[in-house]
């Protein structure tokens, strides 16, 4: 073991000379000391109480001290320390940079940190950055570290990086105010992972580069380089399939015709290929095995389980939809358990009607949610039990008249013109262009879009109607780049296992969206469905061919679009106006 001070620093190095796999536990008892993988050694403190310490742990062990060696003997030579460079050079040192994160008094040990605070920890690697310890139940801290501009998370540290300068620390002070703690004696230290020290890639800081993947033929490893991650992070992770390996510290892709394409169109003349791609590799990978689902808490069993059976039967016979047999199952359950002991046929009607109450009262439920516990109990009654004298003239809630949420026309355009991604943009123009519901885009076939016609067949609709809808010219030319990209088998938008695209995966790009273009908060996928209505009303389109497009039942359904539209209204004046005031 050797040890090594270098002139007009604060560390020493310590270098074992021999493997010890207790040597980096030893160290680590000497406060303040860390692994430095540039200089391949360890470095402490150049202090009395480091020294002592170091002293203690290692008692018994030999100890070279080389820079007394040479004060003693100058004929004695210190080896040198190898560099990238070739050349010997000082230690990055934190302090060669303006510190501008000193405003702690008293830094509190790491075993004594809050919780409740973010704390700010430096790295001898990349000086000109800090880390941050954000508290996990800290949901608003999160998000004002996440605006921060040139942050990343390092995974493998669990820790947010950002850059060291005196404007951000300030906006941290005006933020966290006393919560911001300054911890000087717990440096972060980037070492490799255990799993990762026999897979070495050649990367580059100024391209992406790829690489093939040491485990498996299925996927290629992409490094993205640290600089190019706020500009590029975001086209990386709209690849299909895309992962993060978190033991080689890259992403992983499919390797695929569709990654191919993507990364031409998206990310042209930043690859560095360190392989030649085989023309023989798959359009897409074969459809995996569902992933991991966390068991769902088991229903609570009623007592006349079978009266729910018999519901089903009926609903299923009469052909309702799987979301209505399971809304109605589910409610009708609720209420034999409230009467467990009670026989469903001896239920009388007053007993009907103090559940209602009890729901009303205690649950405070809605009054959509009341007509629906309504139908099932009277559907039950009437169908199942033929007692329907329980169920005759049961109590239906009056609906409130509530006005939609409409986004202007300039709203629609920002929400637009955020999405850089093909396929989340066209998803998005599909369902603002033809007034399409959720559920109705992601069911949309290839065969149900008629390009010669433009026009889209909406297939098994709300109340189980077909209907036409029109397919916009600007949604028609990017979908067909979207199909030569892409090139959807049997769904128009499918997922990552190639079956139909789910509905969350729609909310959480139109939420992204949202959040980006800084449009109305409340706005929710549906809302372009209303806002597609409202515009085509402000545009002078009859109201019978709107009630058509939307596939509604009645036009009293449609006519609730006339009290949110504009048009006409700067024919309006207010009589306030003609007052002399």
């Amino acid at each position: 073991m050797s040890s090594m001070d270098w002139e007009n620093t604060t560390r020493i190095a310590v270098k074992n000379l021999q493997f010890d796999p207790s040597f980096p536990a030893m160290m680590k008892q000497v406060k303040g000391s860390y692994f430095s993988p540039e200089f391949k050694a360890w470095l402490m403190p150049s202090t009395k109480e480091a020294w002592s310490q170091f002293r203690s742990v290692f008692e018994g062990i030999p100890v070279t001290n080389l820079l007394d060696a040479a004060q003693s003997s100058p004929d004695t030579v210190i080896p040198s320390i190898p560099f990238e460079s070739g050349k010997q050079m000082k230690p990055p040192s934190i302090g060669t940079l303006p510190d501008y994160f000193t405003n702690a008094e008293k830094v509190p040990a790491p075993s004594e940190t809050p919780e409740d605070c973010v704390t700010v920890r430096y790295c001898i690697e990349q000086p000109d950055r800090v880390f941050l310890f954000v508290p996990p139940q800290r949901k608003d801290w999160k998000s004002f570290v996440d605006q921060t501009p040139g942050k990343w998370w390092h995974s493998r540290e669990k820790l947010w990086s950002v850059p060291r300068s005196k404007e951000l620390f300030k906006g941290f002070q005006d933020f966290f105010k006393d919560k911001l703690i300054i911890d000087r004696e717990t440096p972060v230290v980037l070492q490799p992972s255990e799993t990762n020290t026999t897979v070495k890639f050649d990367k580059r800081p100024d391209k992406i580069t790829m690489h093939v993947h040491p485990e498996t033929q299925d996927y290629w490893c992409l490094d993205l380089p640290r600089d190019m991650v706020p500009t590029q992070l975001s086209k990386v992770k709209n690849i299909h399939g895309r992962r993060w390996n978190r033991s080689f510290y890259c992403w992983e892709i499919p390797a695929t015709k569709l990654t191919f394409r993507f990364l031409e169109q998206y990310l042209p003349g930043m690859i560095a290929w360190t392989f030649q791609p085989d023309k023989a590799i798959p359009e897409r990978l074969p459809e995996a095995a569902p992933p991991y689902q966390k068991p769902q808490k088991p229903l609570a069993v009623a007592r006349y389980e079978a009266a729910i059976i018999a519901l089903e039967q009926v609903l299923t016979l009469k052909r309702y939809s799987w979301r209505t047999i399971k809304s109605y199952k589910s409610s009708l359950r609720q209420f034999i358990l409230y009467y467990n002991d009670i026989k469903p046929s001896q239920i009388t009607r007053k007993q009907i009607n103090d559940y209602i109450m009890h729901l009303i009262r205690d649950k405070h439920i809605t009054e959509s949610y009341q007509n629906q516990i309504a139908c099932a109990i009277k559907i039950f009654y009437c169908e199942v039990l033929d007692q329907s004298a329980k169920a005759e003239g049961l109590v239906q809630a009056k609906k409130p008249q509530k006005i939609p949420q409409v986004l202007t026309e300039a709203e629609v355009t920002r929400l637009l013109q955020s999405v850089d991604n093909l396929k989340h943009r066209c998803i998005l123009m599909f369902i603002y262009s033809a007034g399409l519901r959720l559920g109705e885009l992601t069911k949309l076939r290839l065969t149900d879009i008629q390009i010669d016609e433009h026009r889209i067949f909406v297939r098994d609709g709300k109340g189980k109607k077909d209907r036409c809808t029109i397919l916009a010219g600007k949604t028609e030319v990017l979908l067909r780049a979207y199909l030569a990209c892409y090139r959807p088998v049997h769904w128009l938008f499918e997922g990552a296992d190639g079956g139909a695209y789910s509905d969350r995966s729609v909310q959480a790009i139109f939420t992204a969206a949202k959040e980006r273009s800084k449009i109305n908060p409340l706005a929710t996928v549906h809302t372009l469905r209303h806002s597609f209505a409202t515009h085509l009303l402000e545009k002078g389109v009859d109201l019978r061919y709107i009630q058509d497009l939307l596939g509604h039942e009645s036009t009293k359904t449609t006519e609730i679009y006339t009290h949110i539209t504009k048009k006409s209204w700067d024919k309006i004046k207010s009589p306030l106006d003609d007052l002399e005031i």
